[in-house]
């Protein structure tokens, strides 16, 4: 067996494992293999790439890869759960970044010797990866606070947007004609770094989980158009499976929060409209705020009992503290589960993420579809930190901007245990009929807080009734 054989044995026993990674993914009991199998299938690609001919010398490879794996290290030691969506819009950046990177080197080192399909998917790859790369740091921007999470819009910024996505599409096919147009080439890499500001820019913090969607295919797509460029397998099966899964989650996460793709894309719409409402600043008077001693009294009393997780709870790191009241809760002989909404939290299956963390069973969660019908025969409804994603104003109120939403039916429950800051509105920026209901209990105050005397509280009630 030749060298150029092993190689590509290793392309194909890579590619094969992300596929499976990439199904088993699906399921939250089968993530983590997923993940395991996608891991080994990266293994198995860097090794084939470090096999190549081409390769001159090693010391530069290795230093990279030291110092790579020195980051990549502490991002994952240090950076806690919480802010997973912001490390993953800066590994989008990172991503982005190398990609343009080599297709810039590529054009430089050939130009003019590439073929018109090489020449092709190099300009693309260098327009899709600047694109990632300021696109990603623009998202981590919002997510951090650093940008303005609402969204910033100006007249002509969609048609501005459509001519300069036009201008490189149109460089793009200059440079198959005429390649030693260096300077178009720069234009496309230009393009990029301003296409990747432009389209984010406008893009609300409700809309995160599409956004982070989106750059995961381009980031995907970029490296696919790499694989092209330099004749590699593995880039264009890996880049073809990432591209078309951000897409096809991006319209999973627009149909959970019933926004066209092309409205979160191009028009920040409902978006717009939400974030001018007034918030609130104040108890509103008609609210049951309650203590954790009555909450505790009801919950002592509750056969079931449904916990709905939002981003509150991912704010203040209660995922530990979930996890010890669904505890003492079934002790109690109370059957306890998890209602997930897709969008739920800055980046799809964060809340999923944040459970596993804390070890919640995987048979505890339950997507939207599958727990809704539920909340009508539920004792007590416990959300913690969430707020648009349970807003019955999503399925009574034509007017509200979230009109049509899928959202979690607490309403529907017994009892609803609200744990919240305050009564001030979620990324939509209304008020949350929920919280003003006859049979919801609001108890204010940090979550984390809040639920470890909530812990207390329920064990001393269950001392004194045994």
């Amino acid at each position: 067996m030749t060298t150029t054989d092993l190689v590509q044995l290793l392309y194909l026993g890579a590619s094969i494992l992300f596929i499976l990674g990439l199904q088993q993914l699906g399921k939250a009991d089968t993530a983590r293999r997923g993940v395991r199998l996608a891991e080994v299938g990266m293994l198995l690609a860097v090794v084939g790439t470090l096999l190549h001919a081409e390769i001159i010398t090693y010391q530069w490879i290795v230093i990279s890869v030291v110092l790579g794996s020195a980051i990549g290290t502490a991002m994952g030691l240090y950076i806690p759960m919480v802010k997973m969506p912001e490390r993953i819009a800066l590994s989008h950046a990172f991503g982005g970044l190398a990609v343009a990177l080599v297709g810039v080197a590529e054009f430089l080192r050939h130009g003019a010797a590439l073929d018109k399909l090489a020449l092709t998917a190099t300009g693309l790859e260098v327009f899709l990866g600047a694109l990632t790369f300021t696109g990603s740091l623009m998202a981590f921007g919002k997510l951090q606070g650093v940008i303005p999470g609402k969204p910033v819009t100006y007249r002509g910024q969609n048609p501005l947007n459509l001519a300069a996505l036009a201008l490189a599409i149109a460089g793009v096919a200059y440079l198959v004609a005429v390649p030693t147009a260096t300077g178009v080439f720069a234009a496309v890499l230009v393009l990029g770094l301003a296409l990747g500001v432009l389209l984010v820019l406008p893009i609300g913090g409700a809309d995160m989980p599409v956004v982070i969607c989106l750059l995961n295919a381009y980031a995907g797509l970029a490296a696919a158009a790499t694989g092209f460029a330099l004749g590699n397998n593995v880039l264009i099966i890996c880049g073809a499976l990432d591209g078309g899964s951000g897409i096809i989650l991006g319209l999973m996460m627009s149909k959970a929060m019933n926004r066209s793709f092309r409205n979160v894309v191009f028009g920040a719409g409902a978006n717009n409209v939400a974030t001018e409402a007034a918030p609130v600043t104040g108890p509103a008077s008609s609210a049951n705020v309650g203590t954790t001693d009555d909450a505790a009294a009801v919950l002592t009393s509750a056969r079931s009992v449904i916990i709905v997780p939002g981003y509150g709870m991912a704010v203040s790191q209660a995922q530990y503290i979930v996890r010890d009241l669904a505890a003492a809760l079934a002790a109690n002989g109370a059957t306890v589960r998890y209602a997930i909404h897709p969008v739920a939290g800055r980046m799809p299956g964060h809340m999923n993420v944040l459970l596993a963390e804390a070890n919640v069973p995987y048979e505890q969660l339950f997507d939207l579809d599958a727990i809704n019908d539920d909340f009508g025969q539920t004792d007590v409804a416990i959300v913690v930190g969430a707020n648009d994603v349970v807003n019955p104003a999503a399925k009574s109120s034509p007017s509200s901007p979230i009109f049509g939403m899928p959202v979690l039916a607490v309403d529907l429950a017994r009892t609803a245990i609200c744990f919240k800051r305050s009564f001030n509105p979620g990324f939509a920026g209304i008020e949350n009929e929920l919280f003003t209901r006859p049979s919801t209990m609001m108890v204010l105050g940090d979550a984390k807080k809040s639920l470890s005397a909530l812990v207390q509280a329920v064990k001393g009630e269950l001392r004194q009734a045994a």
